[in-house]
């Protein structure tokens, strides 16, 4: 287990250091970072499912949609829905909504909760409930005192739950249909890189890019592998629990950024944040309950 845990933090590690990694990118812009990302990304994980054995969860899927023709846009749309966030993560810390899409990522657990609850109608615990009231309380903050929240924190908060709902009803949430979500992006990932200002001579204008680019692939298909690898060794709940060091170091990589919290949004991310600590809590008695002879 201590193995898992080892490889879990890692994979977060690596999800901050490509967040933080974007701005060593320049002159990119957070378009054409996605479009490389996906373009080296995806054929490292074409050659881990291949010596793992997954690729058979690929086939399986095409051989059930390749007699639905209109199911293939519903992949499409599985795809589409991927894609923005995994742009939305190259975009965000270049143009400062890295703080935002953190505070979409301490969001996710509890739109996760609402969603099963209104959606699989899944019954929500004492503690559970506890959460969400917390959450409430720093939305209702920030609807206070802004109106809303910001696009990008909602893109991440509602657009996941989303993704993961289409995907179950698929029946696609496996590692085989990760790799068609991600497949299905790489036109427009070779279009984003093509049409940007830098284009496919970004290494002929500016050398440097020719060691960081490439390395920009060998961390997310890292992360990925390594994340996928995580969620085989350990247990569901422990593995849900790990979830939460990405979001922490998110929000740091968003200060080191230059970007901070004000003063009006703290009663938006103390009670987010103390909603998370309750979750986590919950988990742990779950793990410690499960562990008992």
């Amino acid at each position: 287990m201590s193995k898992g845990i080892a490889l879990s933090v890692t994979a977060s590690v690596l999800f901050a250091v490509m967040y933080y990694y974007t701005s060593l990118l320049a002159p990119l812009s957070g378009v054409e970072i996605f479009g490389w990302r996906m373009l080296l990304t995806v054929p490292c994980m074409t050659v881990f499912m291949a010596v793992s054995g997954e690729w058979r969860r690929v086939v399986e899927i095409l051989r059930r949609f390749g007699g639905q023709p209109k199911l293939l846009l519903t992949l499409i749309a599985s795809s589409a829905l991927l894609g923005v966030q995994l742009w939305l993560f190259m975009w965000a810390p270049l143009n400062g909504h890295s703080l935002d899409v953190s505070l979409g990522y301490f969001l996710l657990p509890l739109t996760m909760v609402l969603t099963g609850r209104l959606v699989y109608g899944e019954r929500l615990s004492y503690l559970q409930k506890v959460a969400v009231f917390f959450a409430a309380l720093g939305v209702l903050n920030e609807l206070y005192r802004v109106g809303s929240f910001s696009w990008a924190t909602l893109l991440v908060a509602i657009g996941y739950p989303t993704y993961f709902v289409l995907r179950r009803h698929l029946k696609t949430d496996n590692l085989g249909g990760l790799w068609l979500d991600m497949t299905l992006t790489l036109p427009v990932a070779f279009w984003f890189v093509q049409s940007g200002a830098q284009g496919f001579g970004v290494f002929d204008q500016h050398p440097w890019l020719s060691l960081l680019i490439p390395l920009l692939g060998i961390i997310s298909a890292s992360a990925l592998v390594v994340y996928i690898i995580a969620s085989r060794l350990l247990p569901f709940s422990l593995f849900g629990l790990l979830s939460y060091v990405e979001p922490v170091l998110l929000l740091g990589v968003a200060l080191l950024l230059g970007e901070s919290i004000k003063s009006g949004e703290w009663l938006t991310y103390i009670p987010i944040w103390m909603a998370v600590v309750v979750l986590v809590f919950e988990g742990f008695k779950h793990l410690m309950r499960h562990r008992r002879p």
